[in-house]
């Protein structure tokens, strides 16, 4: 298997994704085919599991971001969305072994580590006053915290920074505090909002078919868990979001599928704010490793899904470029491409630079607005649920 790869409808070479030595014949059949796709979006109807396939199969990169863009100014208009926002990873202990992982290591490793609460209150008292809106909190899953450690970092973050939005923990964490604690997904979540949470992270989702999880993320929950949890969380009124990995071994149909069981389940319940995608870096992954994944995504195949993702998951308000994965220039660029928000300032991250990414680790907010102007976009100051602060421009 390989990043972007063929599928058993067509047989695809991997240079279709780069539009290099396409046969005559199937490139003007996949051009029909995306112009069928073309009439769908202009008259507003949903895409299906061929359209996805039919977009992620096309060399045709500036007709696949076109009608993309057009269904981002139908949602949001020129609004380009940012945060000010900070992350504060608490642990890198980690049992889950993940092959696609290169934050997570086990507790007798030399750099293992897990903050005190002691430590957690510094590190806050240090960003309190600093204009964040919105705590980003995320780690490994450390069998050996109890469901109260978690409380009291809630309680710490609301007591020193008051007013902030404490976005917390994915769907895999919430679900092994449940199984560390005997508790039902429902009571710790409670117990979690009581103790100041506001919304749930999307990240634990990378790719839901099973036999392509079970090779990059071993044992780590799996989809239909993490299905319900983000489920549950939206029947408490909790409000989540979604993401992808990709760039490892995944081909054109288990993005659709990850997809669409996305947009399936925000069908139902409307509890997702927004969808980001995670380019995978292999550097330090026993996935990369293994399967000799040397390079990072190309820019070609993270505008492509980013713009497929717009498409597909009609029912999402938000489409994310994710800056700190794919860059703060192909980030930019992704705005003619179905991308309407360039995520947060950040301050301190780990688990993406843990990975061998080599981007900043904070870019102001006058960056963020001089780079959605020269978009030609209106940049939207927001909080985490989207409610806008400032306008500029």
């Amino acid at each position: 298997m390989f990043a972007g790869g063929g599928c058993d409808r067509i047989a695809v070479s991997p240079e279709v994704l780069d539009g290099k030595g396409i046969p005559p014949l199937l490139l003007r059949t996949i051009d029909s085919r995306l112009a069928a796709v073309e009439r769908k979006v202009a008259a507003g109807e949903r895409l299906d599991f061929e359209d996805g396939l039919v977009l992620l199969q096309s060399p045709d990169l500036l007709r696949i971001g076109a009608m993309a863009d057009e269904v981002r100014r139908r949602k949001n208009g020129d609004d380009a969305y940012f945060i000010v926002n900070t992350h504060l990873n608490y642990t890198n202990v980690c049992h889950l072994d993940c092959k696609l992982c290169a934050f997570g290591v086990k507790p007798d490793h030399p750099q293992a580590y897990t903050l005190s609460l002691e430590e957690i209150e510094a590190k806050l008292r240090a960003i309190a006053g600093k204009g964040f809106s919105e705590l980003h909190i995320v780690g490994g899953v450390n069998a050996s915290l109890p469901l109260s450690y978690y409380e009291d970092m809630m309680r710490l973050a609301k007591r020193i920074l008051p007013g902030v939005h404490v976005q917390a923990f994915t769907a895999v964490e919430i679900d092994y505090m449940a199984r560390i604690s005997k508790s039902p997904v429902e009571k710790v979540l409670a117990r979690l909002v009581e103790a100041g949470l506001d919304s749930i992270l999307g990240g634990g989702a990378e790719i839901f078919d099973p036999q392509v999880r079970r090779i990059i993320a071993g044992h780590k929950t799996n989809a239909e868990r993490w299905f319900a949890v983000h489920r549950i969380a939206h029947e408490m009124g909790i409000r989540t979001n979604a993401s992808i990995l990709y760039g490892h071994i995944e081909k054109p149909e288990h993005v659709v599928d990850h997809l669409l069981r996305l947009r399936d389940l925000q069908d139902e319940t409307g509890g997702f704010s927004c969808f980001f995608p995670f380019a995978f870096h292999p550097a330090n992954t026993a996935l990369g490793r293994e399967y000799k994944i040397q390079n990072t995504t190309t820019g070609y195949y993270d505008l492509k899904l980013l713009a497929v993702s717009r498409l597909l998951l009609d029912n999402f308000d938000h489409i994310r470029a994710f800056w700190m994965m794919i860059g703060l220039k192909m980030a930019q660029v992704a705005l003619s491409f179905g991308v309407d928000d360039l995520d947060g300032t950040v301050m301190e991250e780990q688990i993406v630079h843990a990975a061998g990414a080599e981007t900043a680790q904070m870019t102001p907010k006058e960056e963020f607005i001089r780079m959605i102007l020269e978009a030609g976009r209106i940049p939207v100051q927001r909080d985490t649920l989207y409610n806008k602060l400032r306008i500029y421009g």
